[in-house]
């Protein structure tokens, strides 16, 4: 079952963006995420968009991130709070670290996967 049209994904960001008065072009601006791509996600034709999109939203729009990933459908079968929890902690500390150290972290955790076979 999903969520009622005024509590989607699409509806929560777009109006949390209204209401703080930021067009989309400002919120490229502040997050990096280009105004085309906040468009799809606000259309809707981007139901499922990546948690570190997710993220950086709940930081700008001053949103629950726990929220949008569960309007964005990332509660997976057997996951718990526990889990969001850690996945968030992850996000912050990626978001501490410098561009370079950045890269150097996903990189590495692309190699974990790749030795996993994932």
């Amino acid at each position: 079952m999903s969520a009622p049209a005024d509590q989607s994904l699409a509806h929560v960001l777009a109006e949390a963006r209204h209401a703080l008065g930021l067009s989309l072009r400002e919120v490229e601006r502040r997050t990096g995420i280009r105004n085309a791509h906040l468009s799809q996600i606000e259309t809707g034709t981007i139901a499922r968009p990546e948690m570190a999109l997710l993220w950086e939203l709940s930081i700008a729009y001053g949103l629950d991130f726990a929220r949008l990933l569960s309007l964005a459908g990332y509660e997976a079968a057997g996951e718990t709070a526990a889990d969001r929890g850690r996945m968030t902690v992850a996000l912050r500390a990626l978001g501490q670290l410098t561009p370079a150290e950045q890269a150097e972290a996903l990189e590495f955790m692309a190699e974990l996967r790749r030795r996993r076979g994932a």
